[in-house]
Order: C-alpha cells, then structure tokens, then sequence
C-alpha cells in the first residue's frame, strides 16, 4: 500500500512539499462535475445514488492528484435520515420542516444508518477505487451547524432562531445537540468501517456563537463526537473545522480532542503558527484568490508555505472553492504547493 502523506501529517509528520486537498474539490467549478449532477432527479438523488457519488469523488483526484479525497456527500443528509424532509432548491439552497421545540423528543434516530446505507456503499466503493496514496476522508456537520438548519428549516444569515432556542429553551437545544452528536458520531464510526481513512466534522456557523455558547454549542458536542469515535475505532484521526470561531480557535484542540484542526481564512497566520506548535492544522487559503487570478494565487500561497510548510501542515483552502473558479487556475494552485510554479 502506498504512503498517504495526510494522514502521516495528522499523526505529526512534517512533509515536503506538504499534502494538499480542497474543500468542495468535487463541486460545480468542473465542467465534469456539472455533467454528473445533470444524472440526477435532484441533490439528494445524487448523494444516495453510489454510481455518481463515486464518480463525483474522484473527479479532482484524476484532473489534480490531490493527496486525499473526500466523500461527496452532505452534511444534512442526517437531518434527512432523521425525517425531516430535506430538500433543496436551485439558487435557494436547503430546505426543510423547520423544528418546533416540542418535536425534539420525537425525533427517532434508530433507522439512521440504514437511511444512509447507500453513502457507506459510496465510501466503499472509493476505497476500492482510489489510487493506494491516496487517503479517503470521510465528513459530517457538526451538531450545532445542523441544529441551526433544522430549527430554521434553511439557512439564515445570523442563525438567529437556533440562538433564540439556546436561550429560551436550553435544555431542548441541548437534547437536539446530544440526539445529533450521537448519530454523528455512529454515522462516522460507519464510514471508518466502509473504508474511511480519517474523518471530519464541519462546524461551519461556529462563528456566530459567543464565549459561552461556543463552549457549549460547539466544542461540547464536537467532543463527544470524537470521545465516542476514539473509543469506538481508535487511531482513526479526526479533523474538526470551527469555521469562523477567531480567538476561540485557541484550546479548541485540546478541549475537543481533535487530532488537526482546519482553519479558515481569516486566522492570522502568526496565530495559525502558533496553534501548528500543539499540533497539525489544515488551510486557510481564501478561495476568492482563486477567483481573483494566478497573481493573487501565488501570493497567498506563499505566504502560507512561509508561515507554515516548516511543521505538520496540509494545505487547503479556508473554506470551499466557490463555483467561479477557473479549473485551471486550481491547477496552478496545486503546482504552486508543489513547487512546480
């Protein structure tokens, strides 16, 4: 088998040049990509359907190479398997029944994993599928992020009515929290039996949280999540993303129990260097820059291999490649990493 950089990165490695992947790497900036979606009736259709899950997975790995792939999916694919009838609407984005406090204790999380059947039969399938280096990763959302897409029924600017909840109704949010925690957790423990080399949890609306709410909203349930993993599938690493959490990245680490955490954009390099001295990060390239062109490539790549490439670091964007980017401008990034532009 061959040598997957990644996950030698997340056990503390220093690797030269470091390994890289990218956020959404299978998403609609590829001509390819927009093919493979047409097949489908809708989104969900296609995360449920394996022939064109796996197909989507290793379409960056065949045009780039990237040293890991991720399993193309969604992180709400849990609150569908929970019943709450997700869907989601072009140019609208998510949509589901919003959910009502009283409605907590109904939810039933015993038929999750079979709802999801045809995900771990995607991950398998890939594992087969990828080349021996390259390391498979498999995802959910964190429980606070799609908490606040269940309450709201789709995504709101300031997740304001999942932040009304926490203080008019905290036990109910906790219960809400503590239901998605445990089915994330299986339903990632069942991806590493399929073949996942590492997981990651996305807290992607971390940063909408204060002081208080942070620690309870977002590291708590994260940290169940991994305590159950690393019981359940020990060695198994795992990569946790507090997009947009500042200072609160500081002891996110330690007090979750992640073996790498990601971090976004907008993390000073001088801090991200900083947290690299308790342990591997990922990123934090803004995907604009691929937007905005080689020149603005090339400098922020730069200046993140400066700050970073000297310790346990793989490098990605902070936060998804956005649909306008150039796919050949993604190629230049990859070179850049690389040392070959």
């Amino acid at each position: 088998m061959g040598q997957r950089t990644i996950l030698e990165v997340m056990q503390g490695a220093t690797v030269t040049p470091p390994p890289i992947w990218v956020m959404r790497q299978a998403g609609r900036y590829l001509p390819e990509y927009r093919e493979t979606r047409a097949r489908a009736k809708n989104f969900l259709d296609f995360c449920y359907t394996p022939d064109l899950a796996v197909e989507a997975t290793l379409q960056p790995i065949r045009r780039y190479g990237f040293d890991a792939a991720i399993l193309f999916s969604d992180i709400l694919v849990i609150p569908d398997a929970l019943d709450r009838n997700v869907s989601f609407v072009q140019g609208e984005g998510p949509r589901m029944r919003p959910l009502e406090g009283d409605e907590i204790e109904k939810l039933d999380s015993s038929r999750v994993l079979d709802h999801l059947a045809p995900v771990f039969e995607t991950v398998r399938r890939l594992r087969v599928a990828l080349p021996d280096e390259t390391a498979l990763l498999g995802f959910c959302g964190a429980p606070w992020t799609v908490a606040t897409y269940m309450i709201a029924g789709h995504g709101t600017p300031d997740q304001a009515p999942s932040r009304l909840m926490l203080y008019r109704e905290p036990a109910r949010l906790e219960k809400l929290l503590d239901i998605l925690a445990e089915a994330s957790a299986r339903y990632l423990i069942a991806q590493i039996d399929a073949g996942a080399d590492a997981v990651k949890i996305f807290d992607s609306w971390a940063g909408v949280l204060d002081r208080v709410a942070f620690e309870r909203c977002s590291v708590a349930p994260v940290r169940k999540i991994i305590e159950t993993v690393k019981r359940e599938r020990p060695g198994t690493p795992v990569i946790a993303f507090p997009k947009g959490a500042g200072w609160q990245y500081r002891d996110y680490r330690e007090k979750t129990g992640a073996d790498m955490i990601a971090l976004d954009w907008t993390v000073p390099l001088d801090v991200a260097a900083q947290l690299q001295k308790e342990g591997p990060v990922q990123g934090n390239l803004d995907p604009l820059r691929v937007v905005a062109g080689r020149a603005a490539i090339k400098e922020g790549v730069d200046r993140i291999l400066d700050a970073l490439a000297g310790g346990p670091f793989v490098f990605n964007l902070g936060h998804g490649i956005t649909p306008q980017a150039d796919p050949d401008d993604m190629a230049y990034l990859v070179d850049c990493v690389r040392g070959k532009a």
